[in-house]
């Protein structure tokens, strides 16, 4: 993998940065997506096609550059690491093939997605494929507690999906709700990525509890950024129509902090979209002028900075060594990224 994956995303001040974060896994990262590569070419001419499709386009690789970091900061078997690497990128990759199909999305980092290219039927199945092929990928190490990690990360994710459709739509939900489906959501596979060197040979549970907290947080960081650049990013650099979320029915946190100081015609417009899920009586522009004028952008925003100093935190109990320095970077990186 080269760097300028992770690279294009961060602003231009920080692109030497991501550059730091890559530079002592470079081989890892390399040896990731050979393994990648090598996996999807399946006997079964669609999923070759679309798993190459799915890989070309891109990805910053977040959780898989975290995982070899980890494992270095921990002196772990590298050919382990990046097989465990390669897993964490493939439950990813599933989710966001399913998700897909559930947002009936049709483009993601500015590419077709699969589903709109080849159809629900064939593509839910090609997530399924890829769930379970990450699966017997990390039980090749005979590692029960990290295959149960890995597990229990998809099962949360699993469930922030549920929570999410369960509540399309709904402008009652609080803020508090709102976390808990981000961190299922998005946290918990930052977390067992972080945390699953440490539970590698030979296990170390100091390590782990430092590592899971520094994955949490980061991942909360992450998804709250995420939320702003609904809201802040231009088209081209989101890869897809800015509030997105929104036209699906789900509010985020921008929104759900700007929605009970709202009057009721401005609440009427959110409303309208919700229910519509088009900006057919409300344009774009006016929802975004409503969250700006509230001033919530910036609220998230602290929030972000807020969980991306719990990680930096959390790096405290970990050895003194330059893995434990460029992991230091990352909560930089994630809170600053354009993408």
């Amino acid at each position: 993998m080269t760097a300028h994956r992770l690279v294009d995303a961060a602003r231009p001040e920080l692109a030497g940065q991501a550059g730091r974060i890559l530079a002592p896994i470079e081989a890892e990262l390399a040896a990731t997506e050979a393994l990648l590569s090598q996996r999807l070419a399946s006997d079964v001419p669609f999923i070759r096609k679309t798993g190459e499709y799915l890989f070309e386009g891109g990805g910053k690789r977040m959780r898989p550059a975290l995982l070899l970091l980890c494992a270095r900061l921990l002196d772990r078997n590298p050919r382990e690491a990046v097989t465990y690497a390669a897993v964490v990128e493939l439950i990813h990759t599933a989710t966001l093939v399913h998700d897909d199909i559930i947002d009936h999305a049709d483009l993601r980092r500015g590419r077709r997605t699969v589903s709109s290219l080849w159809g629900s039927n064939l593509t839910v199945l090609l997530g399924d494929w890829l769930y379970t092929t990450a699966m017997k990928m990390a039980i090749e190490h005979d590692n029960l507690r990290v295959i149960d990690r890995l597990c229990e990360a998809t099962l949360r994710m699993t469930e922030g999906e549920l929570l999410v459709l369960q509540r399309l739509g709904d402008s009652g939900l609080t803020e508090g709700e709102y976390l808990e489906i981000i961190e299922r959501k998005t946290a918990h596979l930052f977390a067992a990525a972080c945390a699953v060197p440490a539970l590698m040979r030979p296990a170390d549970e100091r390590a782990r509890g430092a590592l899971d907290r520094y994955g949490r947080s980061l991942g909360l960081c992450f998804q709250l950024v995420d939320d702003l650049l609904d809201y802040t990013a231009r088209e081209e650099e989101l890869g897809k129509p800015v509030l997105s979320d929104l036209k699906e029915g789900k509010l985020t946190l921008p929104l759900l902090l700007a929605l009970p100081r709202l009057g009721a015609a401005d609440r009427r417009k959110v409303e309208m979209v919700l229910e519509d899920r088009a900006f057919t009586r409300a344009t774009p522009a006016e929802i975004l002028e409503l969250v700006a004028r509230e001033g919530t952008l910036d609220e998230v925003r602290a929030l972000a900075s807020r969980h991306a100093d719990d990680a930096r935190a959390a790096l405290g109990d970990l050895p003194d060594r330059e893995e434990r320095r460029v992991l230091g970077l990352a909560p930089d990186y994630v809170l600053h990224r354009k993408a």
